[in-house]
């Protein structure tokens, strides 16, 4: 579970982040494909477009992170679409790496080990709760 001490820190880093937030999703899309081009062949539509939703998601969640029981149906939501469109469970640790990787490259010297601490432990509770879904949904074979 998230501690009050890492949900203010997320939430306050976030702002700087929003303030650049087009060139955050630039950055966290190059890293990803970088990381693992293979998932390129995920996305479809405008990298601004999927840009902006990421974005606003990450914004959705961070400023509720103070009532994430809320938060859980429309996770879970994005679990279930994500997994609709070939993401595997494997994925999502490579989402966290570009995630961390562009925060702290966009964050610089304030991206304090803290600070990416509680990044991680928010990134945590996201993903398992959007795995659960594909536990859930996915069979294996």
């Amino acid at each position: 579970m998230l501690t009050a001490k890492q949900i203010e820190l997320v939430q306050g880093s976030f702002a700087n982040i929003a303030l650049v937030s087009e060139q955050v999703a630039r950055t966290f899309y190059a890293r990803l494909f970088e990381v693992d081009p293979g998932l390129r062949s995920l996305f479809r539509g405008s990298m601004p477009d999927q840009g902006y939703k990421l974005m606003q998601m990450i914004g959705t969640a961070v400023m509720g992170l103070d009532r994430i029981e809320e938060l859980v149906p429309a996770i879970q939501d994005l679990g279930r679409r994500h997994t609709g469109y070939g993401v595997k469970k494997e994925h999502y640790s490579t989402v966290g790496e570009a995630l961390l990787w562009t925060l702290e490259a966009t964050l610089g010297d304030s991206f304090t080990p803290d600070l990416k601490d509680a990044w991680a432990a928010v990134y945590t509770v996201l993903a398992d709760t959007a795995c659960a879904v594909y536990e859930q949904e996915v069979k294996p074979s």
